[in-house]
């Protein structure tokens, strides 16, 4: 490959949609810290997108309304602050014995440090791309052990579908079908870290809440989901009490049906019976 030609041809191109935690219960604290979790995850129809092409080196340039929050992971080389597109890259490289060679391009719609995933939603469509563009198949054990070691949230957006989240996310079960419904989502532009709200988090622990039955439509599914409730909207909300008013401002919304923030926060989002 040539200075002329590299990066040329068709991109490889992968989703990175935002991930949406309808609840989240936190139901313990492990001996190294970390705590386990019960939520039920699913995914909005708005994205970020990566794209992939053939490179003599990995480099990764990022576009978007959000670019400009991530422009210093770019050049962090190996340290843990790097990118997580290219600490994803170089994983998959090192599993699958993959030259780490590849022009990515990251568009970034979804806002940072935002409670919906963003980042582990990137990393995971990076190694979905990564796998078509190398040629490369890790089994599932192998590829769910990489997502795992990226982070947390990384294992069920490379699941890509509804599902119950356990332990400290590795544990993913399938959800029972979710019905089609409309979303808003309302982020305040306060970027929030998740282990600042964990950390400000008080009172004892929640019990697991699963359902097993699908909800009819989304009135049934935000009936289910007022039983249930957000263990991180309270901390979140007083780190940053912005939260309040974008969570009334969307119950009050005409036909709203229920308002969850989700994930540690900020971004926040309401339920309607459609688009």
């Amino acid at each position: 490959m040539t200075a002329a030609t590299e990066g040329r041809g068709p991109p490889v191109r992968a989703a990175a949609p935002a991930k949406l935690n309808l609840y989240l219960h936190v139901t313990g604290r492990r001996a190294d810290g970390y705590h386990t979790l019960d939520s039920l995850v699913a995914f909005a129809g708005v994205h970020d997108t990566l794209a992939a092409r053939p490179a003599e080196r990995l480099r990764l340039e990022i576009d978007g309304p959000f670019a400009a929050a991530l422009a210093g992971t770019v050049k962090c080389g190996r340290r843990r602050r790097a990118n997580l597109v290219l600490r994803a890259a170089r994983a998959l490289a090192r599993d699958t014995a993959s030259p780490p060679r590849a022009a990515l391009r990251l568009t970034k719609r979804l806002p940072v440090a935002a409670g919906i995933g963003g980042g582990s939603a990137d990393a995971a469509a990076t190694l979905r791309a990564l796998c078509g563009l190398w040629a490369v198949a890790p089994e599932a054990e192998r590829m769910a052990a990489i997502a795992g070691a990226l982070g947390a949230d990384v294992p069920v957006c490379m699941y890509g579908r509804a599902a119950f989240v356990g332990g400290v996310g590795e544990l993913l079960q399938p959800a029972p079908r979710l019905p089609a419904a409309g979303l808003v989502l309302a982020n305040p532009g306060v970027a929030l870290a998740t282990r600042r709200v964990f950390a400000a988090r008080g009172g004892g622990f929640s019990p697991a809440a699963r359902f097993h039955e699908p909800a009819a439509d989304a009135a049934a599914l935000a009936e289910l989901l007022r039983a249930r409730r957000n263990d991180l909207a309270a901390p979140a909300i007083g780190l940053a009490p912005v939260i309040r008013e974008v969570l009334e401002a969307l119950a009050a919304l005409p036909g709203a049906l229920i308002a969850r923030m989700s994930g540690s926060g900020a971004t926040c989002f309401a339920l309607f019976a459609d688009r």
